[in-house]
């Protein structure tokens, strides 16, 4: 089961005016489950997104940066699951093209004004007959307030739905913000989220959505890993339908700007830790925290070292602090950043919660076992490095490596 995460079943999920979602089963990998997702989205709505650097990104993919760069007005989304229509060569791309046909014509819009998404089996072509028999009751079934039935039509190995709502204020304008990701395994940057769609009724301009989004991944989606594997169709795309009427925000350094970025940032973040907690076999939601670094790049480096060790994952799964795993995913995180060549290992500090585990090159003088074990006995475990190189600091949530893992990754395609 995921590690503390929520039912959204107890989360209230308010709609965002300006977007409607409709849902169908299509039997695209599996019978009598929710596959097919569309996001309608009204007219002057800003869209941007954030995309996996994984040179074999799937054909949605290709599709949506460029619908985002030449289209003046991106109407829907459309998601299937089961099928990720990744390494499908010119037939997959032909098929994403095709499903954007034909939505646009059911919805009566150009085509270019559809983002495609796609997430399962890699290397199979989609089930196109199933498919696209599934958009016309996705679009009958289109309502604004089906927000929790948009999580589940979105999942694929996951066990839980993710989402996530918050409201805040801009000017004297009570500004709505929701969102639901997916994704349990295949978890690491760049970009680190299988999917993840947020909305808004904010208004903003169209190049600080697009600064905001990119940050916003950065700092969310960016900092997850579940396994070390980057994805072939990580999506981050934040949709911004400026019903709340609130002046247009058109400046980064206003306050309008930082209210609206601090309230997409906890509903990111928020999705981000979602997708951890309910990673594939976890039993323990892992919190590296790397401070005192020269610089972000670094600290971050030895964040995702220890993160998506199997060696450490595994030894958090077993309750077993042993440091030396630790140690060693710190000392080999120069492989991945140059300005570490130079680390100068006498001088961090490793800590399991708040107790001391290492320093001076070595096990704390006054550590003992039985400190370090009460700490890793817990759900949720804290691992802290301390640089004393500088002042930048960084966040990178993992979880352990259990049998269930293996299973779940040997059983996939059966």
């Amino acid at each position: 089961m995921p590690v503390n995460l929520p039912s959204i079943d107890d989360q209230k999920l308010p709609v965002v005016p300006g977007v409607r979602l409709g849902w169908a089963e299509a039997n695209i990998k599996k019978a009598n489950r929710k596959d097919i997702l569309i996001i309608e989205l009204e007219d002057e709505t800003r869209v941007s997104g954030v995309f996996t650097q994984n040179r074999f990104c799937a054909a949605p993919v290709h599709i949506c940066k460029e619908h985002l760069k030449t289209s003046k007005q991106i109407k829907a989304l459309v998601i299937n699951t089961g099928n990720a229509n990744a390494g499908t060569g010119k037939k997959g791309f032909n098929d994403a093209i095709n499903t954007c046909e034909h939505l646009a014509s059911l919805l009566n819009v150009p085509v270019s004004s559809i983002l495609p998404f796609s997430t399962g089996v890699i290397l199979e072509h989609l089930p196109m007959d199933r498919l696209l028999a599934g958009l016309a009751p996705a679009v009958n079934r289109l309502s604004a307030d089906a927000w929790k039935e948009a999580a589940w039509a979105i999942m694929t190995t996951d066990v839980a739905p993710k989402a996530y709502a918050t409201s805040i204020t801009i000017g004297p304008k009570r500004v709505q913000i929701t969102g639901i990701s997916k994704g349990a395994g295949m978890i690491h940057p760049n970009m680190a989220t299988m999917l993840g769609f947020v909305a808004t009724d904010a208004a903003i301009s169209q190049p600080l959505l697009d600064k905001m989004t990119k940050e916003i991944a950065d700092l969310s989606f960016n900092c997850i890993s579940v396994d070390g594997d980057t994805s072939t169709n990580d999506s981050f795309i934040i949709m911004a339908t400026g019903k709340a009427c609130n002046t247009e925000i058109t400046t980064a350094d206003s306050p309008e700007y930082k209210a609206l970025f601090n309230g997409l940032l906890e509903t990111a973040q928020y999705l981000a830790k979602a997708i951890v907690r309910d990673g594939e076999g976890a039993t323990k939601f892992i919190t590296v925290n790397v401070n005192a670094a020269k610089d972000n790049n670094e600290a971050k480096a030895i964040g995702y070292a220890i993160a998506k060790s199997p060696l450490v994952k595994t030894a958090m799964f077993a309750s077993d602090p042993n440091l030396g795993r630790v140690l060693a995913a710190i000392g080999y995180a120069s492989r991945d950043c140059e300005s570490l060549i130079d680390l100068d290992v006498d001088n961090i500090q490793l800590f399991f919660g708040d107790v001391l585990v290492a320093e001076n090159g070595g096990r704390a003088s006054n550590y003992t076992e039985e400190a370090g074990q009460k700490i890793l006995n817990e759900a949720e475990i804290d691992i802290s490095v301390v640089l004393h190189r500088g002042t930048e600091n960084a966040t990178i949530w993992s979880c352990d490596f259990s049998y269930d893992y293996v299973r779940i990754n040997a059983e996939y395609r059966t």
